[in-house]
């Protein structure tokens, strides 16, 4: 039997290690690649009831070949978002659909009566390799929820559609075309989110700040009077 050469060995060692970090590598790529690949809503969180806020609908272009020529987004019907105002975008035409309510939104200025259903965006393109944001600003979110998915179909100038619409489950995989999911968190009644508590906050903040400032300002009053006292007691001294 042929003796092993000892340094083989630690070699193979090495190049196992390197093999493995390869393919690990290669793996958290490829899982960045297929989620920087879908359809996604920033920020993905807001609090429940949330008001004066934007959402800015990100569409990556995953083809080699065709260019994205239009992005339909279709709005929650089960807690929907009364109003919103697009922000242009070069080249692209945005048109907002609105549908009835059967229950209507109750609000302090009145009863709101329709919501919008979905906005499409057309008349532009996305380039492969590409990305654009499609950005609305919401008057107000509604409460209730969890989340909101905003179901999404992307097209294609060679006429396929990405049809972004499967639901997340809770426990289970990311789906393979998940539609774009905000995540309403629990509404603070705090005092310290009101605008009103912020400026008091402010202004106690600019109180406190003067009444430092005041302190320290006669801290170096008393100590150059002490100053003052002792160069007179030394002079007096001096002319002894």
């Amino acid at each position: 039997m042929s003796a092993t050469p000892l340094a083989s060995t630690p070699l193979r060692g090495l190049r196992r290690l390197a093999v493995v970090g390869a393919l690990t590598t290669a793996g958290v790529l490829a899982g960045a690649g297929a989620a920087f690949a879908h359809v996604t809503v920033h920020p993905d969180s807001y609090p429940q009831g949330a008001s004066d806020g934007t959402l800015a609908f990100r569409v990556p272009n995953e083809d080699d070949h065709a260019r994205t020529i239009k992005v339909d987004v279709v709005f929650p019907a089960d807690h929907p978002i009364p109003s919103v105002l697009v922000s242009p975008v070069a080249g692209w035409t945005a048109r907002v659909k609105n549908t009835h309510l059967k229950t209507p939104i109750k609000t302090d200025d009145g009863d709101i009566t329709s919501a919008v259903s979905e906005i499409v965006w057309t008349g532009g393109g996305i380039a492969p390799g590409d990305y654009q944001d499609f950005t609305v600003a919401f008057g107000q979110l509604p409460s209730g929820t969890g989340q909101l998915a905003f179901k999404t179909l992307q097209s294609y100038s060679d006429g396929r559609i990405v049809r972004w619409i499967e639901e997340q489950q809770p426990g289970r995989p990311e789906p393979e075309n998940p539609a774009p999911t905000l995540k309403l968190t629990a509404a603070t009644t705090s005092d310290s989110d009101s605008p009103g508590a912020a400026s008091t906050a402010s202004a106690k903040a600019s109180d406190s700040t003067a009444r430092a400032l005041a302190v320290g300002g006669l801290v170096v009053a008393v100590l150059a009077l002490i100053a003052g006292g002792l160069a007179l007691s030394r002079a007096r001294r001096a002319r002894q």
